[in-house]
């Protein structure tokens, strides 16, 4: 029985990964196959492979950014784009959902430093991504601080703290590390030693 437990346990430990990223994998892929894709079944019926959608997807995506790099078409974003921000209501939901991408995808990415900083009251440490160092943009006294945002293990959701500069250490750590390392509960890290520098 214990030999039998054993190799259960290890089925779990090798198996069950493989499982779940398949799944995860499997969900986006057909996610992003769909957005397009159901515009485009319609018309090829038997003919459409799956994937189709996804590659149309990209090739649009694409063109609209080349086309938003040119005078004409670039105008008519901007313009779209000055309008979203001025609708009330729509422009809080939009404002975000830009901003959000603009952090993964933009010049300026933020999550791109790893910061330490201190549980008050306590010598506790939390790992934390610096969102933000412009803070003065948001409240003129905040000057000297800049936004931290820390993660809840095995979640989504997290907290944005707003920090003294000097109160804040960044480290030398790849933020997918740090962010692997925060989702575990710490149940993954990194052997090699980090180095600590001040902000």
């Amino acid at each position: 029985m214990k030999h039998i437990l054993r190799n259960f346990v290890n089925g779990i430990l090798t198996i069950v990964p493989i499982i779940l990223v398949i799944f995860v994998v499997y969900k986006t892929f057909m996610f992003l196959d769909g957005v397009l894709g159901s515009f485009l079944k319609p018309y090829l019926k038997e003919d459409y492979i799956p994937g189709i959608g996804l590659l149309f997807t990209i090739v649009v995506i694409t063109i609209l950014g080349w086309m938003s790099t040119k005078f004409f078409t670039g105008t008519i974003v901007r313009l779209l784009d000055r309008l979203l921000e001025n609708i009330p209501i729509i422009k809080s939901i939009y404002s975000v959902i830009k901003d959000t991408i603009n952090s993964f995808f933009g010049e300026k990415k933020s999550f791109s430093k790893v910061a330490l900083v201190t549980v008050p009251g306590t010598e506790a440490k939390a790992i934390g991504f610096i969102t933000s160092e412009d803070v003065e943009s948001l409240h003129s006294p905040l000057k000297d601080y800049v936004a931290v945002y820390v993660q809840q293990s095995f979640q989504i959701a997290g907290f944005t703290f707003l920090i003294p500069k000097d109160q804040v250490e960044v480290i030398d750590v790849k933020p997918e590390d740090a962010m692997k390392f925060v989702l575990s509960g710490g149940m993954t890290s990194k052997k090699n030693a980090v180095k600590e520098n001040n902000f």
